[in-house]
């Protein structure tokens, strides 16, 4: 992999932007360059990087797929599309080139964040596919559940950044939810209703609870989490179905 690039200490210039990002999307532009969507803790940004496909490149090994790095932006006068001028690379999630799950399972958040991002503006998308990203890279490997329990948090989380928060509290008849009743959960109304065989309980409302308050490491701690995942990814998935952008 090629050094990255050393950031500038400092600049003056009130055009350039410092910040963290992720690199969302990239696409090859003319002989050399690279156009990049960048997810930063200040939004999305479109940039170009000039000459990074070149191999002595200096920007090159500082802006990877699956990876956090830090960068500086020149913002032009009258373009939407920035200037990559520095970019250093903080950390590099390799899981995902051993793991073909974890790509596919990566690339899925990175383009539904992607979406929702163009619609939303909020610094917390940076946060959850940050915290996303550490979660793979730490627990690749483990024989658990944890994939469908950060796939849980991943979709409740995902929805409630991008403004439609899960009704955890409430049930189809505006009751709140007791520990005593068992639940399914009602698609049509996004709500849980009560049936007296249903398969969601007191554990499971607790676990949603979790993870819609909670990092994903709090809920893969919850005791007998790999009992409970398998309704509580149903939630998590009608749930962000119900926003998903088309």
């Amino acid at each position: 992999m090629a050094k990255s690039m050393r950031m500038p200490s400092s600049s003056s210039n009130p055009r350039d932007l410092r910040t963290r990002a992720i690199v969302l999307r990239r696409t090859d532009y003319g002989e050399a360059d690279r156009i990049l969507q960048l997810l930063t803790p200040l939004g999305k940004q479109s940039v170009i990087a000039r000459g990074v496909r070149r191999e002595k490149s200096k920007l090159a090994g500082g802006i990877e797929l699956f990876s956090v790095s830090e960068v500086l932006i020149h913002k032009g006068k009258s373009s939407d599309l920035g200037i990559l001028t520095g970019a250093k690379l903080v950390e590099y999630f390799d899981a995902f080139v051993k793991d073909i799950e974890l790509l596919e399972l990566g690339g899925a958040m990175m383009r539904s964040v992607n979406a929702r991002a163009e619609q939303v503006e909020s610094p917390e998308f940076f946060t959850i596919l940050e915290q996303a990203l550490k979660c793979m890279q730490k627990h690749a490997g483990e024989k658990t559940r944890w994939m469908d329990v950060l796939r849980a948090w991943w979709g409740i989380n995902l929805t409630r950044v991008a403004g439609e928060e899960a009704n955890f509290q409430y049930d189809t008849d505006g009751e709140k939810l007791k520990p005593d009743l068992r639940y399914y959960w009602d698609e049509e109304n996004a709500a849980l209703a009560k049936a007296q065989n249903g398969r969601i309980g007191v554990d499971h409302i607790k676990l949603l609870r979790i993870m819609e308050r909670m990092s994903v490491e709090v809920a893969l701690r919850v005791q007998n989490v790999d009992e409970l995942i398998d309704e509580v990814l149903y939630v998590a998935r009608c749930v962000e179905r119900s926003t998903a952008i088309v």
